[in-house]
């Protein structure tokens, strides 16, 4: 039996203190599928609430820890499915989303959130049933196939409850909103994500995923409707009270805000905790910040090569470079890196960064590209350099659609090449001793002995005749006798053991992939989010444009080019100067958009507006510079608090979503606050409006304690932190874009890694966006008629270089005379 209502209440802020940072650095639904079964799933089936708990005491615990059987199929929207027409169609079949479409032929009565939901609920006064999740979700298509295609337990919901699906990726307000009283309620989280709201849309009981019936003494998904039915209609007072004091209580619990006046923390003590904080989770041996599983965060990496850039004379520094370069150089060998195909997995089920969970990610493709080329940038190995061009290859073939834009997913499930219908993990990517054998049967030209391809290949990335994945990675069976490429020894090492040259080794290796990526092709391909999101893009932008420069690659800047157009035409409501959430792929491969189409949030517009700011310094194309500031002042209007700091998640003025959050985490993405902090620096920078510069100290100030208490939960926040502190560079160019002098200059810049500058180019004319901005611009131009640079900080500004080594040794450690500006 549950304490007093007053012990509940302390009791759910401790619970909250404790999730909030567990939540964000993974997704727990993703990362149980890949645990091997040992751990919490969002097979964890919670169910929250004071009154349920009391009528589930005599059962011990609510929680189901029910894990994944190897014979589980994946519910695909009709991919692969027989040609009988359904049997049921609700209306998410006129909806536009890939995870709506999946449950368009379930035998429940589905609504997509909106008010036509919410007026039923309210006219019929029931309560409301909400499910969360995302098309590449695996325990999200278990719960279809268990539970929402199930006749019995379709019409149980849709006689007694009004049934809400919300696809996380198209309303992440929705999906923040109760994940923060899952969370708060239970000490985790996951997907799919079940909530019961009262008809005004306040939450009394949550969840995640739920097996259909009962397993020992917890109840099922059957049990826990009944009993929500039955309380509903004899204790719904009690029900909605206590719903209504965990709603206040997270209101207050989950506040982020600042007085006026107030200072951000010192940016050198929270960079040193941050950096140690970091230092105590990570793992040595292979890289990462935790043994099993491993996420690749690449915001931590980011702020290991920032501080390094800061502290490069210390101990402390080369620390941090040394554990960023070799993490990213151990993923890159590992088997969450696709050797075949390109591209990054969402994470590592082991410490060694082996076995995958196969689903593959936009926003993870985006970040990592702009890591390996920062690793590039710092250190020279080439090896970081075809990483990132690997990424933008995969991305370009397979997530990019012919408007310019990118989808948002592969999943991790696919059908076997041996055939059946039941999708398995890892299907479309693994390999069996004798596939290999038989397809790379060739003799290895120069190998001595009788040596074929197939015996290099093998060697080399770890192939074994029974599997190489060990049974405690596989826990149901799924990867028996198949192999995860890793790369087990170096190209040298290879080269030695096969008597050839270095040379010939890797042109056998790039063969060997080549012919297995033919036979890739023609396997069952796993289901592929054809969503279009507008926050994945920009950071999508921002990788083509980060990489494009630095490698001066023209085809790369024109496919930034294109999917900044893309986001321009799609996702930009010109007459309502808004950012659009997402767009769709249609059936005739036209961009759709749904009617009415959902708003951009915070995260659409920072996203977007670091990347118009990428793509802007990578071509020195002012018209992206211009539509950077128009954002940015639409951002302020939508999103800032003026009360206390930090931009709200979402537009505080919609009624339907009840808590007003700002996201305090970086997780697998970067949190939108964090990359608003840069985007204001940079754009004070580039525009003199210093009120910029002051929302920026006013929302690091709003999020003071978590900075100074937590900052490893901040990584990219203390990143802009550290900008602010150190001031910004203005590396000014004065000369014609493409004559061959600005170009050197040019490309002396983007051959280092200094995080704390911006880039700009002044070609002459008077009238032009940042003169008319800065007029203090005017005053700087080319010695003679050679391409000049000036370096500025603070308002002074360097001599005039006109060489490339000059410039590179003066934004390495700044030593040269200076003068006023």
């Amino acid at each position: 039996m549950l304490a007093c209502h007053t012990l509940w209440i302390r009791m759910l802020r401790l619970a909250w203190c404790r999730s909030a940072s567990k939540y964000s650095c993974v997704e727990p639904a993703r990362l149980v599928i890949a645990a091997l079964g040992h751990t919490t799933p969002p097979g964890k089936s919670s169910v929250n609430s004071v009154t349920l708990f009391r009528q589930f005491t005599h059962h011990h615990s609510a929680t189901v820890h029910f894990h994944r059987s190897s014979s589980l199929t994946m519910a695909s929207g009709g991919e692969g499915s027989s040609s009988t027409p359904p049997q049921h169609t609700n209306r998410l079949a006129k909806e536009r989303s890939p995870y709506l479409l999946q449950h368009a032929h379930n035998p429940v009565d589905w609504y997509p959130w909106g008010q036509d939901a919410f007026d039923k609920a309210r006219h019929e006064d029931k309560p409301i049933f909400l499910s969360v999740g995302y098309s590449t979700c695996h325990w999200c298509h278990v719960m279809e196939r268990e539970s929402f295609e199930d006749e019995e337990i379709g019409k149980l919901l849709s006689d007694n409850f009004v049934c809400i699906k919300v696809d996380r990726e198209e309303r992440p307000d929705v999906d923040k909103v109760y994940m923060t009283f899952v969370q708060a309620t239970s000490g985790g989280g996951g997907w799919p994500m079940s909530v019961w709201l009262t008809p005004d849309l306040r939450p009394f009981i949550g969840g995640t995923y739920f097996p259909p019936g009962d397993h020992g003494r917890r109840p099922g998904f059957k049990t826990v409707l009944t009993r929500i039915m039955d309380q509903w209609q004899n204790n719904r007072s009690h029900l909605e009270s206590s719903g209504d004091r965990i709603l206040e209580a997270l209101k207050k619990g989950t506040a982020v805000t600042a007085n006026l006046g107030d200072s951000p923390p010192l940016a050198p003590d929270v960079a040193q905790r941050c950096f140690q904080q970091l230092a105590r989770s990570y793992e040595e041996e292979y890289g990462g910040f935790r043994d099993a599983p491993k996420f690749p965060t690449p915001v931590n990496l980011m702020f290991l090569m920032s501080y390094w850039s800061v502290n490069r004379s210390t101990s402390e520094g080369v620390e941090a470079l040394q554990m960023a370069l070799h993490t990213l150089r151990m993923m890159a060998l590992g088997g969450i890196h696709d050797h075949v195909a390109q591209g990054f997995h969402r994470y590592s089920t082991d410490s060694s960064w082996h076995v995958p969970h196969f689903e593959k990610m936009l926003y993870d493709q985006a970040q990592l590209a702009v890591a390996y080329i920062t690793a590039f940038q710092v250190s020279g190995e080439q090896i970081f350099v075809d990483v990132a061009k690997d990424i933008l290859l995969y991305v370009s073939r397979d997530l990019s659609d012919k408007s310019g834009g990118f989808y948002s997913a592969e999943d991790a499930d696919s059908v076997p090449t041996s055939g059946g219908s039941e999708k398995r993990e890892g299907a479309f990517c693994v390999w069996t001793a004798s596939e290999v054998r038989q397809l790379l049967a060739d003799v290895a030209v120069g190998a001595s002995g009788p040596t074929t391809l197939a015996d290099v290949f093998m060697h080399h990335y770890g192939v074994k005749e029974q599997g190489n994945v060990a049974p405690e990675q596989d826990p149901h069976g799924e990867l028996q006798g198949q192999n995860v490429l890793i790369v087990r020894y170096s190209a040298e090492l290879t080269a030695a053991h096969f008597g050839v040259s270095l040379e010939t080794v890797n042109e056998l290796l790039a063969s060997a992939r080549a012919k297995m990526a033919e036979v890739r092709k023609i396997r069952p391909r796993p289901h592929l989010d054809t969503k279009m999101v507008a926050s994945w893009n920009g950071l999508m932008l921002s990788a083509y444009a980060r990489v494009g420069a630095v490698l001066g690659d023209k085809a790369l800047l024109e496919r930034a080019v294109q999917a900044s157009h893309f986001l321009k035409e799609h996702l930009w409501d010109t007459e309502r100067q808004t950012v659009l959430r997402s767009c769709y792929r249609g059936d005739q491969m036209e961009v759709q958009q749904i009617s009415p189409p959902i708003s951009g949030f915070l995260d659409d517009y920072a996203f977007i507006i670091c990347g118009l700011l990428d793509l802007y310094e990578a071509t020195l194309q002012t018209e992206w510079l211009q539509w950077a500031e128009e954002l940015q002042i639409r951002q302020d209007a939508l999103f800032w608090d003026s009360a206390g700091g930090g931009y709200f998640c979402c537009d505080p003025s919609d009624s339907t979503v009840l808590l007003q959050l700002k996201e305090d985490q970086d997780g697998a993405e970067a949190s939108a606050n964090s990359v608003s902090a840069s985007n204001l620096l940079r754009l004070s920078q580039y525009t003199g409006r210093q009120e910029w510069l002051q929302r920026c100290q006013q929302l690091l100030a709003a999020f003071s304690d978590r900075l100074t208490n937590i900052p490893i939960s901040l990584p990219e926040m203390v990143r802009a932190l550290m900008a602010q502190h150190h001031m910004l560079k203005q590396v000014v160019i004065c000369g014609q874009r493409d004559s061959p002098d600005t170009k050197g200059l040019l490309e002396a810049v983007n051959s280092l890694f200094v995080p704390h500058r911006v880039l700009m180019l002044l070609d002459g004319k008077a009238d032009s966006f940042l003169c008319q901005r800065l007029p203090a611009l005017s005053a700087m131009s080319q010695q003679g008629i050679v391409a000049t640079a000036y370096v500025c900080q603070d308002f002074t500004c360097s001599l005039p270089v006109t060489e490339p080594q000059e410039l590179r040794r003066l934004l390495l450690d700044g030593h040269m005379e200076m003068q006023a500006e």
